[in-house]
């Protein structure tokens, strides 16, 4: 009997240690076992979506609002165009606001930053942001100044 319950113990505990795992993995990866609830999406236009991934983060002053759930290329514009699933508790952002991609670091991953313009009116889902800022290429701004020319 007591050997039972020892063995009743070690596959409890590890059980407890593959779920520990489990949600370590999910909380580092960002994913979550919910669906996307609580979000709506917008759209952005980029010349160079540069090194942007679907997942990267979108933020409003420092604070994480919101993630990129795909990029595509729109055949008729000839740009990247960038769905954004915003929280829902984000209901304010200018209609006039822009979206810019910024690099965390010198080498970090790429994001998108909210620049918040001043129109009273505010984004709708489905909407697009009236301005972006592509990604800086930083191996383009290498050659260019190895080569000594001018960037236009």
């Amino acid at each position: 009997m007591q050997r039972r319950a020892g063995e009743l113990a070690a596959g409890f505990f590890i059980i407890a240690g593959i779920a520990a795992l489990a949600f370590l993995a999910l909380r580092v990866s960002g994913l979550s076992l919910s669906g996307t609830g609580g979000t709506y999406d917008v759209y952005a236009y980029f010349n160079d979506a540069g090194g942007l991934t679907p997942r990267a983060e979108v933020s409003l002053a420092g604070v994480t609002v919101g993630k990129v759930t795909n990029i595509s290329l729109d055949a008729r514009r000839m740009q990247a165009r960038v769905t954004i699933a915003l929280n829902e508790q984000v209901t304010d952002i200018p209609a006039d606001s822009a979206a810019v991609i910024r690099t965390s670091g010198l080498l970090g991953a790429q994001y998108i930053d909210i620049s918040v313009g001043g129109d009273p009116d505010s984004l709708k889902p489905g909407d697009t942001f009236y301005s972006t800022q592509s990604a800086m290429n930083l191996e383009r701004l290498i050659t260019n100044f190895a080569s000594g020319k001018q960037q236009p």
